[in-house]
């Protein structure tokens, strides 16, 4: 176990001598979340206290009975589309075992690397065979409840088919596990010597329709944060960063014009992904025309492509990339208040917290954290890696990250990291927290939130004020209770304005004149005091919202929630293996 030769705490938040010293120690120390799979069917030993023989095994199956036993879920993350060596290395087992037939290799017979690692060939027989059994082994035996898959656009629909074939073999009686209860998920990015289904049908995003299977959505993802991920310059503007309605001036971002109508188009896919991202799903959109989402843009393919909700995980914050507060960081004007930045934090999670998807968060997400602006820490070491559950710090201006992946960004990094004013106190780091434990009891205060079927989102949901009109900054989305099938005996229907403008709001919403809204009595007793200054005026059929505000109404026709203060829900926590 190597350790960094210097002072990490000495130097300057923005200086280079913090990622020079770990450099030489990188491949050296105990820290990588980079996935090395050696033996799938094997706890890992770092989760162990003592990793020799059965005893990493007993602990494993013991940690997991304990996460059960306090009321979360455990998701492991299967990495089958590489492995770390291949050959005959040292660290190769299955080229070893079956030289040449493990691993997909390109036309002169070398093995792919796409992957950043040594390729599987999912679609050969026996591999499949591996990946399937040791899912289910990891099922059946430590009683996972779910799993995500690194990379799975790798593998192909047949592949997962037949995983999830497996899994809904398992029953309680013959086994202990509901099999069908275990959700899977994963990475369906499109690239490689696979792109475009040149080998086989690829499980990507809009190819696995029916099946139930999740996939990040970089839809929203983009849309709240604002660009891309690998764009040159980061200060491109989104729907949760300032996007037209306070911007940031980077010449990047274009004329007013350029502004407001990719701010419009942004909104348009928040809203999209509030309601599942489902291809059929149809508003008014931007352009005046009223769009499903398969006809809605998003860079030259269709937005929306799930045909159900439990087909998408939304999310703005992930391990890949900056974290959600460096985002907002590169992007938001400079002289943002810490308050408005931990307001701006609220808003973006509550555009996944209150989409009718499964609602993915990074750890640290509630804790503002920040890994100096690295976007890319996977082998970046605890410095660069720090999660503080004290609440202390949130790891931001402990130099500049590491060059590698980087150094091109440098200068538009550096002199942000010496402000010492985008630091935030313990105090802001504790409240940011509080208002995302709100959007947990907000999500969970209702099933109106989780409708659970794309046939229902598309009776319930609305997002009224849409199109080239809307207010730019705002989404308003309605969720009707008194059509179709009754999903919340307690109330008739939620009304949620998203105010992510730098000023206070007030819509109109057609058709509910006279309709008895009130704020929701989690945020009417939680922790921001801001969003208890929100009305609705139901003469006016008008809903007014304070500036980076999100606010809940509920419609209490049928009583309400009276004192109901939801406790925050169960939870998934997962596990590298």
């Amino acid at each position: 176990h190597a350790e960094p030769d210097c002072d990490l705490a000495s130097f300057a938040p923005d200086s280079p001598e913090q990622q020079a010293c770990i450099e030489p120690v990188r491949d050296l120390d105990g820290f990588n979340w980079g996935y090395d799979p050696w033996h799938f069917t094997t706890p890992e030993g770092s989760y162990a206290v003592d990793a020799d023989g059965g005893a990493r095994v007993a602990e494993f199956r013991t940690m997991v009975g304990a996460l059960h036993a306090t009321g979360l879920q455990v998701v492991l993350d299967q990495v089958f589309n590489h492995t770390a060596a291949s050959g005959q290395d040292a660290k190769s087992v299955l080229d070893r075992v079956v030289p040449g037939y493990y691993h997909r290799l390109s036309a002169t017979g070398t093995v792919e690397t796409s992957t950043c690692c040594q390729n599987l060939a999912t679609e050969h027989t026996m591999m499949e065979k591996l990946m399937v059994d040791s899912v289910v082994t990891w099922a059946r035996d430590y009683k996972v409840d779910g799993f995500r898959f690194d990379l799975m656009g790798h593998h192909s629909t047949a592949n997962m088919a037949a995983v999830r074939a497996a899994l809904d073999a398992l029953t309680e009686r013959k086994e202990g596990v509901d099999g069908s209860k275990v959700y899977l998920y994963g990475e369906s990015w499109n690239f490689g010597e696979v792109a475009d289904n040149a080998r086989f049908e690829q499980a990507t995003q809009g190819q696995l329709g029916g099946t139930g299977i999740g996939t990040f959505s970089d839809r929203l993802r983009d849309a709240v944060r604002g660009g891309g991920p690998f764009d040159e310059d980061p200060r491109i503007q989104g729907f949760g960063s300032g996007g037209y309605t306070d911007p940031n001036g980077a010449p990047v971002n274009g004329s007013e014009a350029d502004q407001l109508g990719r701010v419009q188009h942004a909104a348009d896919l928040v809203r999209l992904g509030l309601a599942g991202n489902l291809r059929e799903f149809s508003f008014l959109a931007a352009d005046g025309e009223v769009r499903s989402g398969a006809e809605l843009d998003y860079n030259g393919q269709p937005a929306g492509y799930a045909d159900s909700p439990d087909e998408v995980i939304t999310y703005v914050d992930a391990h890949d990339n900056e974290t959600l507060f460096d985002s907002l960081t590169l992007k938001l004007p400079t002289d943002t208040s810490m308050a408005d930045r931990v307001r701006m934090n609220t808003v973006s999670l509550a555009t996944t917290a209150l989409s009718q998807t499964p609602s993915f968060w990074h750890a640290g997400a509630d804790l503002l954290r920040s890994k100096s602006l690295d976007r890319n820490s996977y082998n970046s070491g605890d410095w660069f890696n720090v999660l503080d559950f004290s609440k202390a710090t949130n790891g931001f201006g402990r130099g500049l990250p590491p060059a590698g992946d980087n150094e091109a960004k440098w200068p538009f990094q550096q002199p942000l990291l010496a402000d010492a004013a985008l630091a935030p106190s313990s105090s802001d780091i504790r409240k940011a927290t509080a208002n995302a434990q709100d959007l947990l009891r907000l999500r969970f205060s209702t099933d109106l939130f989780r409708l659970g079927s794309a046939e229902l989102i598309e009776e319930k949901v609305t997002f009224p004020g849409s199109g080239p009109d809307a207010q730019p900054g705002v989404v308003v989305m309605h969720v009707d209770d008194t059509v179709g099938r009754d999903v919340d005996r307690k109330v008739d229907g939620v009304l949620v304005v998203f105010n992510a403008s730098p000023e206070a709001v007030t819509v109109p919403v057609d058709g509910l004149v006279g309709e008895r809204y009130a704020l929701s009595s989690v945020q009417a007793k939680g922790s921001d005091a801001v969003v208890k200054g929100s009305r609705w005026d139901a003469a006016a059929g008008t809903a007014s919202v304070p500036a980076r505000t999100v606010a809940v109404f509920v419609d209490a026709q049928r009583g309400g929630h009276g004192g109901h203060h939801p406790k925050p829900p169960r939870g998934w926590c997962r596990f590298a293996v």
